[in-house]
């Protein structure tokens, strides 16, 4: 797949979560909810949720970890439909995930199904966060909102929420790497560097730049 867009800034990107049957589409899972959030210069400027039907029931520790249900499933347009919806709305935009390996599996996989890709590239908030914040306690999503002080709802394990909570760590690296080490513009690619780096080798990168 080519892809294209990394020197784009990293404030215009569309912040993405599945939910899903399992872990690995490879062993037949599915995804059941995507949520996306697009920013623009650093706004979130559109928003995307959909629930959708495997073709299969799910089991009760997903129903319990997401709160999703068969019954919600059964009326769920299928996977296809919903994924053809959100290729539409990626567009040519980079991408952003937390545990952005997960994301990008599913995706990858959906996509295959309907035979649609994207253009963009992939960066991961999850490996961006451990080289920023090396102190925190770990860096699971929900942990690291309540490190940071970020505003929440409280919600977690639904793709629109999580996709948002996402979007605003992203912006507040963004906005600590500015405001603390004088970047500005920030590009994708570099975001992209940093989530690649030794995590001793970062100080001396935000230094030199």
């Amino acid at each position: 797949m080519t892809k294209t867009n990394p020197f784009e800034p990293a404030n215009t990107v569309v912040v993405l979560d599945f939910e899903t049957t399992g872990l690995s589409p490879k062993q037949g899972d599915r995804a059941i909810e995507i949520g996306a959030v697009r920013i623009k210069q650093g706004r979130v400027t559109e928003r995307f949720q959909e629930l959708m039907n495997p073709g299969f029931r799910i089991s009760s520790f997903i129903t319990n970890y997401t709160g999703i249900t068969n019954d919600q499933l059964q009326s769920a347009p299928p996977c296809k439909e919903v994924m053809n919806r959100f290729a539409d709305f990626i567009g040519n935009d980079n991408l952003v995930a937390h545990n952005a390996s997960f994301d990008a599996r599913f995706l990858d996989a959906e996509l295959q199904q309907i035979s649609r890709t994207y253009a963009g590239s992939f960066a991961c908030s999850m490996l961006i966060s451990r080289r920023l914040y090396q102190q925190a306690p770990c860096h699971k999503l929900g942990v690291l909102v309540e490190y940071k002080s970020i505003l929440t709802d409280g919600v977690f394990h639904r793709a629109l929420a999580d996709a948002e909570m996402t979007a605003r760590l992203w912006l507040l690296m963004l906005d600590e790497l500015q405001s603390e080490h004088g970047m500005t513009p920030i590009s994708f690619s570099f975001m992209q560097k940093i989530s690649r780096m030794p995590k001793g080798a970062v100080s001396r990168l935000l230094k030199m730049e």
